[in-house]
Order: structure tokens, then C-alpha cells, then sequence
């Protein structure tokens, strides 16, 4: 498959991809393995995502790495994902500085290891100034409990006097959220065949364009990556108003 062209990638700038990584379970399961060899096996996908992103032009990019509901997972399940994360804090995050990425998380850190939360803030501050990709993984994350802390904050700021009722629009909303630096999505991907949007970017999500792939997340390489981004190109994003 020839690369996507700058032109079919996207007129406008910058370009904003998400993904809900979903069937590493699966994938482990067709081999008979443990479902901590499909995470290991996700996160190498995990790498050879970011190097496609990169290459293919792409300048946000988002990766649904852990849901608030995956707390409910077995135990064991959940330490070995932390472990994992631990790892990639420890080892990958100097690869991607290398690189000239800018890693951040969003999501709910109370409930991480205090050890976990140390890391995930030294990645960022070594990282912030980084541009050639923005990645950005979202970690013990729901997008209602999004929602829900941004009206929160909102309120106090109408309780103290800060703001008024009236200073509320959408754009001050936007801007209560994790995400208030990064651009809406402009595709949203999900692997494995399954077609919802399971609690991930409720709001920023409102006028992205969707593409569902049947590869299980541990064999997403970058053909698919092309595949969902010329799927994107050939699509005409009206935002609610008609065709020209």
C-alpha cells in the first residue's frame, strides 16, 4: 500500500487521531495465552503505532489505555497492567523524548500508585517541549466522570464569584476538560470488530468521523493506520452544514 499523501491525509491542520486499543484479550485467547501475553503484545503495538503516526503525519494522537470501568478487571489482571505501565514509564519514555514526542495523561491519578503518578508527571515535564507528535494516553479514564469534574470546577468558579452563569458557553466547557490544550479528534479508531465508543471522549468526539477495523489490537501496524486515514480523507466533513 503506497502511503497516505499529504493532500489525502488531510487539508487542514493539525491532525488529530484517536484509538480505543481494544482485543489484546482476544488476540491471547485464539493462541491459548494468558491475557498478560495480549497486553505485551498490545504494547508493541503501542510502538509501532506511534512510529506510524509519526511517519504518516499525523500531530495528536490519543490512545485509550486504561478505562475507569477496567478497575472492575481481576486483580491479577490489573497489577499486571500496572506493571506493564511501569515499565513503559521506566524504559520508553526516554525513547520517546529522543524522538520528539510530548507525552501527557489524562484521566483519574487518585487512583494510581503513588510510585506510577511520580512517573507519569517526570514524563511529562521532560517531554512537554517535544513537538513532533503530541501523544496523549488516557489512564484510569471515563468521559463521563470528564464531564462531570469539568461542571464541577465550573460551579465553583460561579460560586466564588469568579464567573457568571452567563460566561458558560462551550468553549469555557472545553476548556474545563483533561483536554483543554488538544485538538478535537479528527478520526476515532477501534479495533477488534466492536463498534461503541465505550466512555472515551463523550464530548471532544462530537464531529469526528469513526472507522471500526477487525484486527485485534496487538496486530495494528501501520497499513492500518494508512487504511483508517484514507478512509478519513474520503469522507466530506460538513460540521452540520451542507455540501458546497
Amino acid at each position: 500500500m503506497n502511503q497516505v499523501s499529504q493532500k489525502e491525509r488531510n487539508a487542514s491542520s493539525p491532525l488529530h487521531v484517536a484509538i480505543i486499543m481494544d482485543g489484546n484479550g482476544r488476540w491471547a485467547k485464539k493462541r491459548f495465552l494468558p491475557r498478560t501475553a495480549g497486553h505485551k503484545k498490545g504494547a508493541d503495538a503501542v510502538r509501532r503505532t506511534i512510529e506510524a503516526a509519526v511517519e504518516l503525519g499525523v500531530s495528536h494522537l490519543t490512545l485509550f489505555g486504561f478505562s475507569s470501568e477496567n478497575w472492575k478487571r481481576p486483580e491479577d489482571e490489573v497489577n499486571d497492567l500496572m506493571g506493564l505501565l511501569r515499565y513503559y514509564l521506566k524504559h520508553e519514555v526516554k525513547r520517546l523524548h529522543s524522538e520528539n514526542v510530548a507525552i501527557r495523561f489524562i484521566g483519574d491519578r487518585s487512583r494510581l500508585s503513588s510510585d506510577i503518578v511520580d512517573d507519569i508527571i517526570k514524563a511529562e515535564k521532560l517531554t512537554c517541549e517535544n513537538c513532533n507528535l503530541h501523544l496523549t494516553i488516557a489512564l484510569s479514564y471515563g468521559g463521563r466522570a470528564e464531564i462531570v469534574e469539568a461542571t464541577k470546577k465550573l460551579a465553583e468558579k460561579v460560586k466564588s464569584g469568579e464567573i457568571c452563569e452567563e460566561n458558560i458557553t462551550e468553549d469555557s466547557f472545553a476548556n474545563a476538560l483533561f483536554t483543554k490544550d488538544l485538538p478535537d479528534p479528527d478520526l476515532l479508531i477501534r479495533t477488534s470488530g466492536e463498534q461503541r465508543i465505550s466512555n472515551f471522549l463523550l464530548w471532544q468526539i462530537a464531529y469526528t468521523e469513526f472507522v471500526f477495523l477487525d484486527v485485534l489490537w496487538p496486530d495494528f501496524g501501520k497499513k492500518h493506520l494508512e487504511q483508517a486515514l484514507r478512509e478519513l480523507a474520503s469522507r466530506d466533513r460538513r460540521y452540520g452544514m451542507i455540501s458546497v
